[in-house]
């Protein structure tokens, strides 16, 4: 494994990479990771930092993609003060009106909050490479934190249903990872963490909620471009989709990334 220096405000730090592996996302395609050395020991400014050129955060591990030919993983924020709902957003936001909300510690997280997680990644996760789930995966994921965290949680009553893991920026929320009931599935909980998590940087007042990579040839992904107005990490520079895409642009999109941006493609859509 090869020291790493990606040009950046960052450089002072220590990086690697990774031999290529199979992609998490796209079928037969290869990826490698650049990532942070876990010994560094980080802040929330230096988090934010490495999330505004892209980095993310999984467990104590801060990382992003950096593959041979493929641009598609793209860092996705929404400019929260500008956001809209859409008629399904609206929807999924009235239908648990009846929900409470509560902002609690990684740390605290007890049998409860494994015993959703583990029926989620069994049940809806079969499939993937984090099944089947473990208590240690668990903790690894989402109770290690190299930086300051919180869950996100969602109660019907007595009763958990659905969790969001977090990261405090200084200039948004981080959105980690969300597990839900598996028995809950009309009620879009997915979908309503994220509003929760717009609602809470609002409260705050950051300016954002990074939602991670989106990938446009990945279908499981595309629910991230339905977020608008929504930001993205393009060659360097944040640039803004101001409406949703329909299924030939997303399309179009994901097809530059596999080589080279051609100039002036996207100017009717993003600026």
């Amino acid at each position: 494994m090869n020291s790493y220096h990606p040009k950046s405000l960052l450089n002072d730090l220590q990086y690697y990479i990774t031999p290529p592996h199979d992609c998490s996302y796209l079928p037969e395609k290869s990826a490698r990771m650049v990532f942070l050395d876990p010994a560094h020991k980080i802040d929330v400014l230096t988090l934010s930092e490495l999330s505004r050129v892209g980095f993310r955060r999984s467990g104590d591990f801060v990382y992003r993609p950096e593959c041979h030919l493929c641009r598609q993983c793209l860092s996705s924020r929404i400019p929260v003060a500008e956001f809209k709902m859409n008629s399904t957003q609206k929807k999924a936001w009235k239908r648990n009106h009846d929900l409470q909300i509560k902002i609690t510690k990684p740390q605290d997280a007890g049998d409860l909050h494994y015993a959703l997680y583990e029926r989620y990644i069994n049940e809806r996760h079969a499939d993937g490479d984090m099944f089947p789930a473990s208590r240690d995966q668990f903790e690894k994921f989402l109770i290690h934190s190299c930086t300051s965290s919180f869950f996100l949680e969602v109660w019907q009553d007595d009763r958990l249903i659905a969790v969001s893991t977090c990261d405090y920026l200084d200039d948004g929320i981080s959105a980690v990872y969300t597990f839900f009931d598996p028995d809950e599935s009309r009620r879009s909980l997915g979908t309503f963490a994220v509003l929760k998590q717009i609602e809470q940087a609002q409260h705050l007042g950051l300016q954002y909620v990074y939602l991670g990579y989106w990938v446009p040839h990945s279908n499981k992904m595309n629910y991230k471009s339905q977020y608008v107005p929504l930001e993205l990490l393009l060659d360097g520079q944040w640039r803004r989709i101001n409406r949703s895409l329909n299924t030939d642009e997303v399309q179009q999109l994901g097809n530059s990334l596999m080589t080279t941006l051609p100039l002036g493609w996207n100017n009717s859509i993003i600026k």
